[in-house]
């Protein structure tokens, strides 16, 4: 016969085929039963453990043996998965109550690798004895295995609440299960309240569970984070490491506890490439002296460095203060299901009170088989004579038990224990132990009734075991809880607000200096030998800020970002300082043409953009308050275009739009439409003969100073160039001649300003402006600086009078 194809739309069939996939990730691997807390692996990993008699009171066995049994019998999958799950239930910084008892190399809290399953051994530990009592009492289901040759439970007894005590992590299809652990005492105590006080509100229960305990310690701050998963199932806790300050010698910051599930190893490597990269300071040294005894890191302060100062930067940069999402995702009835902390509790007495409701039939059953047997050998022992002549005077044991079945009216059990009984049985003190044993037996029989026929009582077992669990295995909260918010970290609160220097260089490296660094010298000497970086690179922006104040950097392709001061690399004068693509978001072919400093965004204040091609545009500065490291586009431009200049502005200023060829064309603010950060903008200044080199903001009658690429330069009144409007060609400002070179600056400096001139061998030159004569407009000027041949100005800056 043959095969019948059925036309399906290959939507219903992803559809369906996808929907199966995912269902089967869900309830067959990464979601654990609400029930006994376990996922299938781990649950068949502890059972095979039991079957093999891996218990706590006998010698371990190769985790090899266990892996294949498992393979072998329950969980058809890779070796590794199996291994994983059995390492990780037998690490004391991965559960708060591990359910494996491992010898050899389980792995550690830096990440190290636990020893393959061929040289490490384990066993059930005490504890997770716990989740498989009783299993032989009929109190679970068992399902056929993978091949129909062995049964496996579908869930564990668990007395232990195993799900809130050690919590469970895992990603399925679609959605994933972060659940933290809990401490057990406060699980029990809550489980006994609810079992007595079934209807009492979720206060109350939050009042005897404080919230996770977590295995490797740390301290929670805040409880909002906690009654959220308390009451919806989702919720974030902010977890920090435990910590004290050691004032002897050099102050010392010991860490002992660090948050639940940071790698220790590439936390210390995250420090030390904060502290290489400048972006932690005061750290002089960082050590590991943890040991068996338990975690120790020191961190070492410099001197007059303030811990508190230190502290801050380590929680907001790395996980010595961390995040902990709480997802309480877990199977209810094959189904997931986000569930409230009561739920949970409910669900766990639920699971309870049929394991014991199970587990008292079957005891029941067995006690009422004994005693009916029971019954059977009194009826013989009263009788003992004529069952012995029964017996003799049978052909066969099958005619002695129709017989004995006829004349004292017992049943085939009972007349076949009877025939099993020993001689010795009908002794005087056998026969008074029988007796003894029947009347136990029908208390017994009584009270087992009685527990299935009122819930009060079988509540009363359930109360009794917890209780016994809570003796044996209940210890003290590991995680502090303070019932405080934490503050939110402003390290700009902490750091001193001073003057300092910012630098950029050609090759893209930032760093920020002390302003001390740079001394006055008189002009025409050769400047001082500073700032010195590679061979092939130089200083090419340099300005002074405040260490609070914004940097608004402006990049070629028309892109803004902001920065605050101190968060750039603090270096010394000749130190390299960082790459700043590795502190901004810049695209390949984008580099940093300009650096503004700016206290706040004022609504006044506009970002001034002027590119190569003379295109102006004018936007306000509010709008680049949240450019960030990723930035913002502020110009739109054309293929053949750049940006290369930026400049803060009100509408009360004039602006200087200079020409590498001397001529400068002056504009006044307010005639320039505000526009959009996707604005193209206008033209500002016509430049066929010459391309628009650098610009600057007139805002009384401070003399400019103009700069030559070959080190010529002057100053000269701003009255002496008149605002003609945009879209001109200038004014001569520089004569400009093979031996001035290009014009490259300009800038307003009062006489008591630093001018400060940076050429592309890293010489340094700073000489009061006041020293530079005041010249016409249209004259060459003087040398500034001496340049040697094959040298020449890259960047000039001004220091305003009274800085350092």
């Amino acid at each position: 016969m043959s095969e019948r194809l059925i036309p399906t739309p290959i939507e219903d069939e992803m559809t369906t085929s996808y929907i199966d996939y995912a269902m089967s990730v869900i309830v067959g691997r990464a979601l654990p039963d609400v029930r006994d807390g376990l996922k299938p692996v781990h649950r068949r990993i502890l059972y095979a453990m039991y079957e093999a008699g891996l218990y706590p009171n006998r010698p371990y066995k190769k985790s090899a043996t266990v892996i294949g049994d498992v393979l072998g019998k329950y969980h058809p999958h890779g070796d590794m998965a199996v291994y994983d799950a059995l390492v990780r239930m037998a690490q004391d910084f991965s559960l708060r109550y591990p359910l494996i008892d491992g010898q050899g190399n389980f792995g550690s809290i830096d990440g190290d690798p636990p020893a393959a399953y061929r040289y490490t051994e384990a066993r059930l530990s005490k504890i997770a004895m716990e989740m498989l009592r009783d299993i032989d009492k009929d109190t679970v289901d068992f399902i056929p295995n993978f091949d129909g040759r062995l049964k496996e439970p579908t869930v564990l007894p668990a007395l232990l609440p195993n799900l809130l005590v050690n919590g469970s992590t895992g990603i399925a299809v679609g959605m994933s299960t972060n659940i933290p652990p809990h401490n057990l005492n406060e699980i029990i105590d809550a489980l006994l309240y609810l079992i007595d006080n079934p209807e009492c509100k979720d206060e109350e229960i939050f009042e005897i569970i404080q919230g996770p305990d977590f295995p490797t310690g740390g301290i929670i701050f805040g409880k909002k984070g906690i009654y959220d998963y308390f009451r919806t199932g989702r919720g974030s806790v902010t977890v920090r490491a435990k910590y004290y300050i050691e004032e002897k010698g050099r102050k010392k910051i010991i860490f002992t506890e660090i948050p639940y599930l940071v790698n220790k190893a590439n936390l210390l490597t995250r420090i030390a490439t904060l502290v290489k990269e400048k972006r932690i300071e005061g750290i002089q040294d960082l050590r590991d002296e943890s040991d068996r005894e338990g975690l120790r890191i020191v961190v070492e302060l410099k001197r007059g460095v303030s811990e508190k100062f230190v502290l801050n930067q380590l929680f907001k940069y790395t996980q010595l203060q961390d995040r902990f999402g709480v997802i309480m995702l877990a199977l209810v009835d094959n189904e997931p299901k986000v569930l409230s902390l009561r739920e949970t509790l409910e669900l766990y007495l639920k699971h309870r009170e049929e394991v014991t409701r199970r587990k008292t039939e079957f005891l029941l059953k067995k006690a009422e088989h004994r005693a009916h047997i029971l019954e059977g050998l009194k009826i013989a022992l009263a009788n003992i004579d004529k069952v012995i002549e029964i017996i003799k005077k049978s052909k066969d044991p099958k005619e002695a038990k129709a017989k004995l079945i006829k004349n004292f009216k017992l049943t085939e059990i009972q007349a076949q224990a009877i025939l099993d009984m020993k001689l010795q049985a009908l002794t005087r003190l056998e026969a008074s132990k029988i007796e003894e044993e029947y009347k136990n037996l029908i208390k017994e029989i009584a009270r087992l009734k009685a527990i299935l026929e009122n819930r009060k009582l079988l509540f009363e077992e359930i109360k009794k075991e917890l209780i016994e669990l809570k003796g044996k295995y209940g210890d003290e909260r590991r995680t502090e809880i303070i019932d405080e918010e934490p503050e939110e970290i402003d390290l700009e609160k902490l750091i001193k607000k001073e003057k300092i220097l910012i630098l950029l260089s050609r090759n893209g490296y930032i760093k920020r200096v002390p302003g001390a660094y740079l001394k006055t010298q008189t002009r025409g000497t050769q400047g001082q030998r500073g700032l010195l970086l590679d061979e092939d690179d130089f200083p090419e922006d340099v300005f002074y800020a405040f260490s609070h104040d914004y940097v608004i950097f402006v990049s070629n392709r028309g892109k803004v970002y902001a920065l605050k001061a101190y968060e750039l690399p603090e270096s010394g004068l000749r130190g390299k300082g960082r790459p700043i693509s590795t502190i901004l978001k810049l695209s390949e072919d984008e580099r940093i043409v300009d650096m503004i400093p700016i206290s706040d965004f004022k609504k006044e204040h506009y970002l001034f953009l002027i590119t190569r091609k003379g295109i102006i545009k004018k936007t306000a500065m509010e709008l680049f308050k949240n450019a960030g490291k990723r930035g913002v586009i502020a110009q739109k431009l054309r293929k053949d275009d750049e940006t290369v200049d930026g400049l803060l502005v009100t509408d009360k200023d004039d602006v200087i739009l200079l020409k590498s060829n001397g001529l400068a064309a002056r504009i006044k603010s307010k005639i320039v439409r505000p526009m959009g950060r996707a604005g193209q903008g206008i033209i500002g200044v016509r430049t066929k003969d010459a391309e628009c080199v650098s610009g600057t903001v007139i805002k009384d009658d401070t003399p400019l100073i103009i700069v030559t690429e070959k080190g010529y330069g002057k100053r000269f009144r701003p009255k002496e160039i008149s605002a003609k409007g945009r879209g001109t060609k200038g004014m001569i400002v520089q004569k400009v001649n093979e031996k001035t070179g290009k014009a490259i600056w300009i800038k307003p400096l009062s006489k008591d300003d630093d001018l400060v001139i940076l050429t592309s061998s890293s010489k340094l030159l700073r000489q009061k402006a006041g020293n530079i004569p005041v010249m016409s407009r249209s004259t060459r000027g003087v040398k500034l600086i001496k340049v040697k041949e094959g040298d020449k100005i890259v960047g000039c800056a001004k220091i305003p009078a009274g800085e350092v």
